[in-house]
Parts: structure tokens; sequence; C-alpha cells
């Protein structure tokens, strides 16, 4: 098989979970699903996954159908709103499960939540078994419990498999030393340890999911998901964005 990872950085095949926010599914400034940046998405996944070099699991977010109480305006309570973003979720696995198959890419979706007729139930032994047989896994559903976020449901599944890296694709290129879209000099980091970034309360996960890859040794790769190839660079091991261990 020819490989498409030329770089000589490439690491031996490890364990991945790759979080996606649901803006990955979207043009700017539109909510719901465009076709084209699925399509686009799925393919860079698809083209990264054919190394050969990683067993894959994705956590998807769903703010691109659902913001939770941000869109719930007052008039729905946060648990139903919370409940709400979990299916959102689940549309946007199937989606992606769709346009990954479509590229020729095995995908099965497990999700947190009761839907027998439209995915597995997760199982860890049964997300295990798929990752041997050569699937990328999806998690859908969140945690399954309100008041969660896709970023804890992210750190939990990537515990529990023992992920060797969490990649977070991001709206910016990594954790900046400041926030960059108020500060024009902020710097991007390159490496920095959990205490330090803890120390410096540098905002790149939610408290409950960075207490979760601290304890479990899980470190994460923060990058620009919309710099094209950066999904495949991060895949192949490549020192892109910003790591945290």
């Amino acid at each position: 098989m020819e490989t498409c990872c030329p770089s000589k950085n490439c690491q031996p095949k490890k364990r991945v979970l790759l979080k996606l926010s649901g803006e990955a599914l979207i043009n700017e400034g539109h909510r719901g699903i465009n076709p084209q940046a699925l399509k686009e998405i799925a393919e860079e996944i698809a083209d990264a996954y054919r190394c050969g070099n990683c067993e894959l699991t994705i956590v998807l977010g769903g703010g691109n159908i659902w913001r939770g109480v941000r869109d719930g305006g007052g008039v729905i309570d946060r648990v139903n709103s919370d409940n709400m973003g979990m299916l959102a979720t689940v549309i946007n696995a199937l989606a992606l499960q769709s346009a990954l198959e479509e590229a020729g890419v095995p995908t099965r979706v497990l999700t947190s939540i009761n839907i027998y007729q439209l995915a597995e139930p997760f199982v860890r032994r049964k997300a295990l078994r798929h990752l041997e047989k050569g699937r990328i896994v999806i998690f859908a559903g969140g945690t399954g419990n309100p008041f969660f976020t896709t970023d804890s449901a992210a750190a939990l599944r990537a515990s529990e498999i023992n992920a060797d890296v969490l990649l977070k694709a991001t709206q910016v290129d990594g954790v900046y030393d400041s926030d960059p879209k108020k500060n024009p000099n902020a710097k991007l980091i390159h490496k920095i340890t959990y205490k330090e970034a803890i120390a410096r309360q540098l905002q790149f996960m939610d408290t409950a999911a960075l207490a979760l890859c601290l304890e479990n040794k899980v470190p994460v790769q923060v990058f620009n998901l919309h710099t094209k190839g950066n999904i495949k660079k991060a895949l192949c091991g490549e020192d892109v964005g910003t790591i945290i261990y």
C-alpha cells in the first residue's frame, strides 16, 4: 500500500481520538450540515487514515445544529437543552459515518444514549473490537448526561480506550499565551505541561475535560481545523499546533 505520510517523523501505529466541533461541518456563518464541508473533512480524515499508522476514534460536537442553553433562549430548560445537544451530535455522527464510508473507510457509530435503530450503544469492549477490525469509531451522544460538554466526552472516551493522544481541532492555530482575538501580539505555545497550562490559566478545554486528561495521562494536541492538511499531519504524528502533556 502506498503511504500517504511521507514525513520521516511519522510515528508507529497508535490509538487516537480526534475531537471535532460541529462547526467543522458548516460554512462560516451558517448552521446545519454543508454537504461540501462534510465531504472535504471526511476525505481528509480518510486520506490520513489510509496511512495505516493509527486506530482512529472521533467525537463530534453538535453546535452547528444546537448550541445548548444559548439556543434555548430561556424557554427550554438546561437539561432538555443539553439533551437536544446530545441528539445533535448523533445527527452529525451519522452524517460523518456516511461521508467516511463514501470515501471508502468502514465506520461505526457508538452512542451513549439508546437509539438502537440508528446506532450501536457504547460498550468499551465493542469499541475496541471495531478498532481491531480496522474501523473508524465515532462516539456520539456526548457523555450521555446533561451539564457535560463534548470536550468532556472526548476526554472520557480517550481515557476509556487508553488513547495515546487526544487531537483537538479548533478555530485557532493552537494554544496561545493570551487570547489571540483580543491580543494581536499573542504568541503560539508549541509545547507545555498540564501543570504549567493550569497555573497560567490557559483556556483550551473545560475544567472537567482537563482533569480527566491530566489524571489519565492523555496528551492533547490542539491545532487549526481550517488549515488544509492539519488533520493529516496530526494523525501522522507531526508537530502541528500545541502539545499539552
